[in-house]
Protein backbone atom coordinates (compact mmCIF):
# COMPACT_ATOMS: atom_id res chain seq x y z
CA UNK A 1 0.00 0.00 0.00
CA UNK A 2 1.02 3.63 -1.15
CA UNK A 3 0.93 6.64 1.53
CA UNK A 4 1.00 9.81 0.04
CA UNK A 5 2.22 13.16 2.12
CA UNK A 6 1.73 16.07 -0.32
CA UNK A 7 3.60 19.56 0.21
CA UNK A 8 4.44 22.77 -0.92
CA UNK A 9 1.42 24.78 -0.99
CA UNK A 10 0.92 28.34 0.05
CA UNK A 11 0.16 31.89 -1.08
CA UNK A 12 0.93 33.33 -3.83
CA UNK A 13 0.46 36.60 -6.44
CA UNK A 14 -1.88 36.05 -9.60
CA UNK A 15 0.66 35.23 -12.57
CA UNK A 16 3.10 33.35 -10.03
CA UNK A 17 3.75 29.96 -9.64
CA UNK A 18 4.13 27.19 -7.18
CA UNK A 19 5.45 23.76 -7.54
CA UNK A 20 3.44 20.73 -5.07
CA UNK A 21 5.43 17.83 -4.16
CA UNK A 22 3.47 14.25 -3.49
CA UNK A 23 6.25 11.75 -1.27
CA UNK A 24 4.85 8.27 -1.31
CA UNK A 25 6.00 5.62 0.61
CA UNK A 26 5.95 2.12 -0.17
CA UNK A 27 7.76 -0.33 -2.37
CA UNK A 28 5.49 -0.33 -5.32
CA UNK A 29 5.21 3.70 -6.39
CA UNK A 30 6.44 2.85 -9.88
CA UNK A 31 3.71 0.71 -10.18
CA UNK A 32 0.86 3.11 -9.53
CA UNK A 33 -0.84 6.03 -11.70
CA UNK A 34 -0.64 9.52 -9.98
CA UNK A 35 -2.71 12.52 -10.00
CA UNK A 36 -3.50 15.56 -8.55
CA UNK A 37 -7.44 16.88 -7.64
CA UNK A 38 -8.67 19.97 -6.07
CA UNK A 39 -11.36 21.12 -4.25
CA UNK A 40 -11.74 24.77 -4.15
CA UNK A 41 -14.19 26.20 -1.24
CA UNK A 42 -17.72 25.73 -1.85
CA UNK A 43 -17.23 23.42 -5.31
CA UNK A 44 -16.80 19.54 -5.65
CA UNK A 45 -13.35 17.85 -6.31
CA UNK A 46 -12.08 18.20 -9.70
CA UNK A 47 -9.57 16.41 -11.24
CA UNK A 48 -6.53 18.56 -12.38
CA UNK A 49 -4.06 15.88 -14.15
CA UNK A 50 -2.58 12.37 -13.79
CA UNK A 51 0.40 10.74 -15.18
CA UNK A 52 0.37 6.71 -15.71
CA UNK A 53 2.97 4.28 -14.25
CA UNK A 54 3.90 2.64 -17.79
CA UNK A 55 5.20 5.20 -19.95
CA UNK A 56 4.99 8.53 -18.03
CA UNK A 57 1.99 9.91 -20.35
CA UNK A 58 0.20 12.88 -18.93
CA UNK A 59 -3.45 13.90 -19.17
CA UNK A 60 -4.40 17.49 -17.92
CA UNK A 61 -7.68 18.76 -17.34
CA UNK A 62 -8.36 21.90 -19.67
CA UNK A 63 -7.91 24.35 -16.63
CA UNK A 64 -4.60 23.25 -16.08
CA UNK A 65 -3.75 22.52 -19.87
CA UNK A 66 -0.81 24.83 -21.28
CA UNK A 67 -0.17 25.95 -17.44
CA UNK A 68 0.33 22.51 -15.28
CA UNK A 69 2.78 20.00 -15.62
CA UNK A 70 2.97 16.92 -13.78
CA UNK A 71 5.52 15.01 -13.29
CA UNK A 72 7.05 11.83 -11.38
CA UNK A 73 10.65 10.42 -10.30
CA UNK A 74 10.12 7.01 -9.49
CA UNK A 75 13.81 6.90 -7.14
CA UNK A 76 12.75 9.58 -5.06
CA UNK A 77 9.04 8.06 -4.86
CA UNK A 78 7.71 11.81 -5.28
CA UNK A 79 5.11 13.31 -8.04
CA UNK A 80 5.72 16.99 -8.73
CA UNK A 81 2.68 19.71 -10.03
CA UNK A 82 4.59 22.47 -11.52
CA UNK A 83 1.58 25.66 -11.65
CA UNK A 84 2.38 28.45 -13.42
CA UNK A 85 0.16 31.08 -14.18
CA UNK A 86 -1.69 30.62 -11.37
CA UNK A 87 -5.37 32.89 -11.11
CA UNK A 88 -7.31 33.19 -7.87
CA UNK A 89 -9.50 30.25 -9.26
CA UNK A 90 -6.87 27.93 -9.02
CA UNK A 91 -7.33 28.84 -5.19
CA UNK A 92 -7.73 24.99 -3.30
CA UNK A 93 -6.77 22.47 -1.64
CA UNK A 94 -4.51 20.44 -3.93
CA UNK A 95 -4.45 16.48 -3.03
CA UNK A 96 -2.22 14.02 -4.42
CA UNK A 97 -3.81 10.65 -5.46
CA UNK A 98 -2.67 7.13 -6.73
CA UNK A 99 -4.49 4.65 -8.41
CA UNK A 100 -3.95 1.59 -10.33
CA UNK A 101 -4.21 3.71 -13.56
CA UNK A 102 -5.32 6.60 -14.29
CA UNK A 103 -8.83 7.32 -13.46
CA UNK A 104 -8.71 4.60 -10.68
CA UNK A 105 -7.70 6.74 -8.05
CA UNK A 106 -8.24 4.95 -4.58
CA UNK A 107 -5.46 6.34 -2.16
CA UNK A 108 -5.59 10.08 -1.27
CA UNK A 109 -3.46 12.11 0.55
CA UNK A 110 -4.59 15.03 3.27
CA UNK A 111 -3.78 17.46 0.74
CA UNK A 112 -1.93 21.29 0.69
CA UNK A 113 -3.75 24.66 0.63
CA UNK A 114 -2.90 26.78 -2.57
CA UNK A 115 -4.00 30.38 -2.14
CA UNK A 116 -3.86 32.51 -5.09
CA UNK A 117 -4.62 36.49 -4.21
CA UNK A 118 -5.71 39.22 -6.58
Amino acid sequence: QVQLVESGGGLVQAGGSLRLSCAASGRTFSNYAMGWFRRAPGKEREFVGGISWSDGSTEYADSAKGRFTISRDNAKNTVYLQMNSLKPEDTAVYYCTAGTSVGAWHIWGQGTQVTVSS
